[in-house]
């Protein structure tokens, strides 16, 4: 026995103390604690401690620790025979870790873990035991997380998004009740900046511009960057829904709405148009290009995108639009038309009323419907009154003047009907 014990206190031990900052590891303790508390047991049992290591991180996952990880070189190196912890959940909460000690046992690197109230040598009976705690120890782990997942999912059901509120609310207690309310003084700015975007077209630097003109701030007090004027102006959390995690499912919630899901999702088809996914080959989209004909010979119009370097370096865009020649006459004399002339005419042919006749398709007659729906009220409070006629002039002038390219080229289509030009001018009809 006395031989026994003699061996035992000439292993090298090595203190290891770790605390992980996640909240289901708060009533662990401190890493002083575990250290102090180790140190004394070391001295009352005569055990050589010949360093002491010491980390913050989770064990949840494998490999992840670096103190750990140089602590298991340590140990196939031959630098510690031995390990000296508070608790074996200190050591490994999940399966990989505790692989790599058991196997350092059996290969007799590792003869003995030693916490304060139990010992495990290289035993058939003491690594079996070892296995159960630090396996007990990843259930834990694994049925918080479920459980954890669990009260956030059954929290989102109830209508309540957790986190912080996103800007325009805030997060209130009281009496143990938690739920989120109206910022009184930026709600009323987050609507009109929806308001700005979706009735009256501004683009996001023009918002970001207006906001920091007027002092708004976030409440840490920072201006707000361009990049979190798109997330507030794409957060269905401002009509009422809100998903979680970010592209989750969508819940409704019980918080009071900024705005309308139908001004929300005007807004948000702005956004798709003004920030749209980076185009395949060959896929750019030319509003006219479909509807267009040569008015002199009636072959197709053809598009040709340029782009000249400005003095600055930047690069300027001009667009022009041909004839095919590929009808009738391959010299027909017909000369390229800008898109910028282009749209210039379709506007002045939408204010003289020619085509108020056209039957538009279903898709576009819905864009027109939605886009009526949020802008009345803005028109009823300036005391106006608009025909059918007025409202279908609105959106084409909106859609043609500030419209992104797929929203030009969605319109264009909706009027189904060709058009044709002739000595660079646009009319209904075919004309010889």
């Amino acid at each position: 026995m006395l031989v026994k014990e003699d061996v035992l206190t000439q292993i090298k031990y090595c203190l290891y103390a770790r605390k992980s900052s996640e909240s289901d590891e708060r009533q662990a303790m401190s890493i002083d604690s575990q250290i102090k508390e180790m140190q004394a047991m070391a001295d009352r049992e005569g055990l050589n401690v010949v360093e002491v290591k010491q980390e913050s991180y989770s064990a949840k996952e494998s490999g992840h620790r670096p103190i750990f990880n140089e602590l298991l070189h340590d140990l196939r190196n031959g630098k510690f025979e031995g390990v000296l912890t508070w608790a074996p959940d200190r050591l490994s909460r999940n399966a990989g870790d505790l692989g790599s000690l058991v196997d350092l046992m059996d290969l007799n690197k590792l003869q003995r873990i030693r916490t304060f109230g139990q010992s495990f040598s290289n035993t058939p009976n003491e690594k079996f035991l070892l296995m159960i705690l630090c396996s007990q120890a990843k259930l834990e782990n694994d049925n918080r997380g479920i459980n954890v997942k669990r009260g956030i999912r059954a929290k989102c059901e109830m209508g309540w998004r957790p986190g912080s509120a996103p800007i325009g609310y805030i997060n209130r207690s009281f009496s143990g009740v938690k739920d989120i309310v109206l910022d009184a003084d930026r709600a009323p700015i987050v609507k009109e900046m929806f308001e700005r975007s979706g009735l009256l077209h501004q683009s996001g630097r023009t918002i970001k511009d207006w906001l920091d003109t007027s002092g708004f701030t976030t409440k840490a007090g920072a201006q707000l960057s361009l990049s979190q004027i798109y997330r507030i102006l794409t957060n269905p959390f401002y009509y009422g829904y809100f998903e979680y995690p970010v592209g989750g499912p969508l819940y409704q919630g019980k918080h009071q709405p900024i705005i309308t899901k139908e001004l929300f999702n005007i807004v948000r088809q702005r956004m798709e148009y003004l920030v749209p996914e980076k185009p395949a080959w060959g896929s750019k989209q030319f509003p006219f290009k479909h509807l267009l004909y040569c008015g002199a010979c009636g072959s197709r119009l053809t598009v040709e995108e340029h782009f000249r370097r400005r003095n600055d370096g930047s690069k300027n865009r001009h667009v022009y639009y041909h004839c095919t020649k590929s009808t009738k006459d391959p010299d027909c004399p017909e000369r390229s038309i800008t898109a910028k002339m282009i749209t210039e005419q379709i506007l002045q042919l939408v204010d003289e009323g020619q085509f108020d006749d056209l039957e538009v398709t279903e898709r576009l007659y819905k864009r027109i419907e939605e886009h009526k729906r949020i802008t009345s009220q803005l028109i009823k409070d300036h005391g106006l009154k608009l025909t059918e006629r007025d409202y279908f002039r609105n959106y084409a002038s909106y859609v043609l003047k500030q419209g992104g390219l797929s929203e030009q080229d969605d319109f264009m289509r909706g009027l189904n009907v060709p058009l044709f030009v002739k000595d660079r001018q646009i009319f209904r009809r075919f004309t010889v």
